[in-house]
């Protein structure tokens, strides 16, 4: 609203400000996930057609000195120290769960009873029972909720996901999918604390089974359908770390490796690999199927690429295709730049805020749910206790 003079009309950015409804954020954690969302929040409805309007209303930490400066960075209007006072204001719409895996138990459960709704990091919890009261809690509230599941949103994969649907590839027989990191190979990297508390089995839950198996079994799920059983094995390689807050050499209680074997619920069998030990890998994500008439894979350094075999293509020039993700009629690409030109990891962050305020528009919520969450959480529930027991273990239906 203009003042000073006796002209009050609205601009029209002012005008399209106030006829979309405003949707007040509250985001808890500062850290890389934090700025992963922040940044969705911002840009989503500059690319999409949105009738609600994310504001970055405030942002809670512990470090009173460093969430000031996130909140200027990003501009949220104001801050909190304490994630209960942020669950307790009334201007708030929505918590955002960026925080630690130990916290998210805590905080969905009394956002969820304030008719608050919550969006949560994954894993939804440390362990399935932790998943499984987040989500009744968000269910028994009725209030809409999603896991930051982002790789759902490539849109490689979601034109993967299309095929499928299509019954482009017939029956399926095997999946296959791997996420490789190297960043803990060094024995003397400590355990715990800020930056490290993927190393803290307190504070994670447990180590890539959690943390980056958890991506490739909710893309699984989404793709091929419910697993139905698992057989496991894990490492610690590195049996002791110096703990940040002890001080002392403590035992490592997460798992650096992890691998099993699957069954599906559509007959197929699958295998997945996980490890901080693959050196000269950062974040190597990939995977394969194969149906009866087609296969495909994907790889995430090369995430705008979705590679693709038709038996039935017998020309002289058959075999795998690559194609390259970036036409209008791509999932989302419409929404971006010309053809050819692609886009990067942050941009599946803002395809998930977009899809959730489309539900919130449409009364059909986007997956993946809580519920959703917990399903993959039982997966890895039962890929620890696999690993433990050396026996086959079956998956319950979430």
């Amino acid at each position: 609203m203009r003042t000073g003079g006796t002209d009050t009309s609205l601009t029209f950015t002012e005008t399209l400000a106030v006829s979309k409804k405003e949707l007040n954020i509250g985001i808890v954690g500062y850290g890389f996930m934090g700025r992963t969302h922040s940044n969705a929040f911002l840009q989503a409805p500059h690319f999409f057609d949105l009738r609600y309007r994310p504001v970055l209303k405030a942002v809670c930490a512990r470090n009173a000195d460093r969430v000031k400066g996130f909140a200027e960075n990003w501009g949220y209007q104001s801050i909190e120290t304490d994630w209960r006072a942020l669950v307790a204001r009334k201007d708030i719409d929505l918590i955002d769960i960026a925080s630690p895996n130990d916290t998210h138990a805590e905080i969905a459960i009394a956002a969820a009873k304030a008719g608050k709704m919550v969006l949560c990091e994954k894993p939804l919890g440390r362990t399935a029972e932790e998943a499984k009261s987040m989500s009744d809690a968000v269910e028994a509230a009725n209030v809409p909720n999603m896991v930051w599941y982002n790789y759902r949103r490539v849109p490689a994969v979601v034109l993967l996901k299309k095929l499928l649907d299509e019954d482009r590839f017939g029956r399926i027989f095997h999946y296959r999918s791997q996420f490789l990191q190297d960043w803990t190979i060094s024995q003397d990297l400590p355990q715990g604390g800020e930056g490290l508390w993927r190393l803290d089995s307190a504070v994670a839950g447990s180590g890539v089974t959690g943390d980056l198996l958890a991506h490739n079994i909710d893309m699984a799920l989404w793709l091929n359908g419910p697993i139905t059983e698992v057989s496991a094995m894990t490492e610690t390689f590195i049996k002791e770390r110096k703990h940040n807050l002890t001080g002392h050499v403590e035992a490592v209680k997460i798992d650096d490796a992890s691998a099993f074997l699957c069954r599906f619920a559509n007959g197929s069998m699958a295998l997945f690999e996980a490890t901080r030990y693959a050196r000269g890998h950062k974040a190597l994500f990939t995977l394969e199927i194969n149906g009866e008439r087609a296969s495909a894979s994907w790889d995430l350094h090369d995430l705008h690429r979705l590679s693709y075999f038709d038996y039935r293509d017998e020309g002289q020039l058959r075999g795998w295709k690559s194609v390259h993700i970036t036409d209008s009629d791509h999932p989302y690409m419409k929404n971006w730049w010309v053809p050819g030109l692609q886009i990067g990891y942050e941009h599946t962050f803002i395809h998930q805020v977009a899809d959730f305020i489309l539900g919130l528009e449409s009364g059909k919520p986007a997956a993946p749910t809580f519920r959703d969450g917990l399903a993959t959480d039982y997966v890895t529930d039962a890929v620890l206790k696999s690993a433990k027991t050396k026996q086959w273990e079956t998956i319950p239906v979430a």
